[in-house]
């Protein structure tokens, strides 16, 4: 199957609030989310041939896990070469949080 574009699709928030309420119950102490901004995204997906971004975890020198992103094409293959850009820095929740909703409470 070849990626169009259109993968994913929405999830009630109290479905991904039980999602995320467990995630936080079996990784007590650990990141929660990460904040990419609007420009790294928009570059990611501005690549030619990106159909969408896909996310990858890593941990960085100092054992932090780190979340990294990535343009992927229509043959599903992430978009990696000279010409290509792989996002990180991200915002790491905490200490970055939003007000308490479904998704962090």
């Amino acid at each position: 199957m070849a990626f169009n574009g259109t993968e994913g699709s929405p999830i009630n928030p109290e479905i991904a609030g039980t999602w995320t309420r467990k995630y936080r119950s079996l990784h007590k102490g650990e990141n929660t989310g990460h904040f990419f901004g609007r420009e790294i995204l928009l570059k990611l997906l501005q690549q030619p041939g990106a159909m969408g971004i896909r996310f990858y975890y890593g941990v960085d020198g100092e054992n932090r896990r780190q979340l990294l992103a990535v343009a992927v094409g229509a043959d599903q293959n992430d978009q990696i070469g000279s010409e290509r850009i792989v996002a990180d820095d991200s915002c790491a929740c905490p200490p970055w949080v939003s007000i308490a909703n479904v998704l962090n409470s």
